[in-house]
């Protein structure tokens, strides 16, 4: 073989390796994109780097490995649903007490599945890996009860904080905590609207 011929082979086979590179690269990025969707933008935007962000989210899938996650049997399942409706019942007449409740139980729930309960920061992270697309809803949820403590937040903030928090706690639920009510059908004696025949 020439040196030219030694030299091109070297110069394929770096370009070569180099497109192997960039495409694990992209590979990596897409895997974590998709498994953490919006909590990748959000951990991009909090780090300096994305290589940093990156590093960070493999560093959760990491740790979220060595939990001992537990799926809720039905028995308790229904209880938690429970627990629910009557909290959503009480935000008329308390709806304060119903936001912190509603944080209280959402804690009790992450740590019957088995997540750590410590830092709000370090709850979100455990919970990124497999509940990344309603992590948004408890941040909000969290910064809106924060606001009520300081004095900030109103009826109106405070039903979109019970709003916020049902989207994880049926996430974590794994189903709706309230089901849509059946709806009751007429006696068949009774008079119909015309509109309805």
């Amino acid at each position: 073989m020439s040196p030219t011929q030694i030299v091109l082979l070297v110069l394929v086979v770096l370009v070569v390796a180099a497109l192997v590179a960039v495409a694990v690269v992209a590979n990596r990025r897409r895997a974590l994109r998709s498994r953490f969707g919006p909590e990748y933008d959000q951990v991009v935007a909090e780090q300096d780097s994305r290589g940093a962000a990156e590093r960070e989210l493999r560093e959760r899938e990491r740790r979220h490995a060595e939990l001992e996650l537990t799926p809720l049997d039905p028995q308790d399942r229904a209880r938690y649903a429970a627990a629910w409706e009557e909290l959503q019942v009480r935000f008329v007449d308390a709806p304060a007490e119903t936001v912190a409740d509603a944080d209280e139980l959402v804690s009790r729930l992450i740590a019957e599945r088995g997540y750590p309960t410590g830092e709000f920061s370090e709850q979100v992270a455990h919970l990124s890996v497999e509940h990344a697309r309603t992590l948004t809803h408890y941040r909000e949820a969290h910064e809106i009860r924060l606001r009520h403590e300081r004095g900030e937040a109103g009826t109106e903030d405070l039903r979109q904080a019970v709003v916020h928090y049902r989207a994880l706690f049926a996430d974590l639920l794994g189903e709706e905590p309230v089901g849509p009510r059946p709806q009751q059908q007429p006696h068949p004696d009774s008079p119909q609207d015309a509109t309805t025949r």
